[in-house]
């Protein structure tokens, strides 16, 4: 009974006009950009960050929100009809999903992706809301120890999730650390790492940063690939399934919906990691894997059901733990900071209206992309033909005055632009910006808490260790990082940045 209150009561949140418009215009730019090649979620969101401070934080939260899921929807259309992955977690359906558009059947192709991402973003929404609760119950009960340790489990995470080289993550993560700790130490009110620089007292916004190593890196990027874009099918028929097509696809989604669910929550999982594992089991399992990569609708409806759950579920360890399971992720803890909000259990519990009302939009959400997007299919076919050269000037133009807007002081515009060629460097060197951008937002906390349990131990540092909460993360940690160190998880990590 008491769920059925909190969904009650998160759906009145959501069904405000206010949070409606929002999250409707979350889906559809989520979408947008996920139909678009050339950009992301994670780009899109740091641009976007500078619109959300005039809004109410749990308005701001579901628009971000939407953006993430709505993209996972959109990178399939892509997919399907132009054989690129809009997305990255739509990767694979370009196999099965190209092929069938190609044998004329683009309709039951992106009608099966939708299907599959409504049912999937549903029943995950219900997972988040059956046990991110509970879990927060528990977690209410840290100490600075235990926060620290959580931290530290966080940021360990975050080499878990990022791919390719070990020592690269880890130095991101250290320099993210200490770009966090760039301002005005709170304890002595000593600027420190400022270089005299005025503008550097009251530290970097999280925003500028994000916005230059996501916003502006990407344009850099996208401009050095050259585009090569054939759409095969420009007027999409029969935006439905039949009757034999719903009984081929009917259990890969409910399998794709499950093990999304399950990998979203994981760290280094979410969309991508959950939409390849459905793919790879649904062809080992099915009685027509000799058709999968030809057109197997299967190939479609088991991926799309896996990111949309897998994006979803990874707001668990988010909402509850203060842990993000993935880049995106890290980014919606900034976010939330922008509005004084900590993230952690304390949503669950103090600011219940935030907590549910999110999980009402995510279902509210997952119903427009079914009712609008179908019929939207020919204006995304239109937008697919748009060239890339066209749009990157706007969005340019958008980050600069979004940056400016900040503070009105045009020195910010120089440091996003710094860190725009700072990612470029990285994407060069093949180091991901994931790590760096958690360590510049929990940095800062790891410090906190890391003085605030010195100061209540009396300078003890077995304070982390006494504590079974306290301990038991770090001995997380720990085995995390030995899995991570060793020779074939290591070789597999690196193989898949190479893909």
């Amino acid at each position: 009974m008491e769920l059925l209150s909190n969904i009650g009561l998160g759906l009145g949140v959501a069904l405000s006009l206010g949070n409606l418009v929002y999250c409707f215009l979350g889906v559809l730019v989520g979408t947008l950009i996920g139909v678009l090649p050339g950009l992301g979620p994670l780009a899109t969101m740091a641009m976007l960050l500078p619109l959300t401070f005039n809004l109410a934080p749990v308005t701001a939260l579901i628009m971000l929100a939407g953006i993430y899921y709505g993209a996972q929807y959109g990178g399939s259309t892509t997919a399907i009809l132009v054989n690129l992955p809009g997305e990255s977690s739509s990767v694979v359906t370009c196999l099965d999903g190209y092929q069938m558009a190609r044998q004329g059947r683009a309709g039951p192709a992106l009608a099966v992706a939708a299907i599959g991402s409504f049912f999937a973003g549903t029943f995950a929404t219900f997972v988040i809301a059956a046990f991110a609760p509970p879990l927060a119950e528990v977690a209410i009960n840290f100490g600075p120890d235990a926060y620290f340790s959580l931290m530290v489990l966080g940021l360990v995470s975050a080499v878990v999730l990022a791919a390719g080289s070990l020592l690269k993550a880890f130095c991101m993560i250290l320099l993210g650390i200490l770009l966090g700790l760039i301002g005005t130490d709170v304890n002595s009110g000593m600027a420190r790492f400022t270089f005299d620089i005025s503008a550097l007292i009251d530290g970097i916004g999280f925003v500028i940063v994000a916005m230059g190593v996501f916003g502006f890196t990407e344009v850099i990027v996208n401009l050095e690939v050259k585009e090569k874009r054939q759409i095969f099918t420009r007027k999409v028929k029969n935006l439905w399934i039949t009757k034999s097509d719903f009984k081929a696809a009917a259990p890969s989604i409910l399998r794709g919906t499950l093990l999304g669910s399950i990998l979203g929550i994981l760290p280094g999982g979410g969309a991508l990691l959950s939409s390849f594992a459905a793919y790879t089991l649904e062809k080992k399992i099915s009685k027509n894997h000799a058709q999968f990569g030809k057109g197997a609708i299967e190939g479609v409806a088991a991926p799309e059901s896996a990111n949309n759950a897998g994006a979803q579920t990874s707001f668990i360890p988010l909402l509850t733990l203060g842990i993000p399971s993935n880049p995106v992720m890290a980014l919606m803890i900034g976010a939330m900071m922008i509005h004084n909000i900590q993230p952690g259990p304390q949503i669950v519990i103090n600011q219940p209206q935030l907590f549910w009302g999110m999980i009402a939009s995510m279902w509210i959400g997952n119903l427009m992309l079914v009712i609008f997007n179908l019929p939207l299919i020919g204006i995304w076919v239109w937008l697919l033909s748009v060239p890339y050269r066209i749009l990157f000037p706007s969005i340019l133009l958008f980050c600069g005055i979004g940056i400016y807007t900040l503070s009105y002081n045009p020195f910010d515009i120089y440091i996003a632009s710094f860190f725009g060629l700072l990612g470029y460097i990285f994407v060069k060197l093949e180091c991901e910006p994931a790590p760096l951008m958690l360590g510049f937002i929990l940095g800062p906390m790891l410090e906190e808490y890391l003085r605030r349990a010195m100061l209540i131990s009396r300078g003890d540092p077995t304070v982390f260790f006494t504590n079974p909460i306290s301990a038991g993360m770090l001995s997380a940690s720990a085995i995390l990082l030995m899995i991570v160190i060793l020779p074939a998880v290591r070789k597999k990590r690196e193989d898949v940045f190479v893909e």
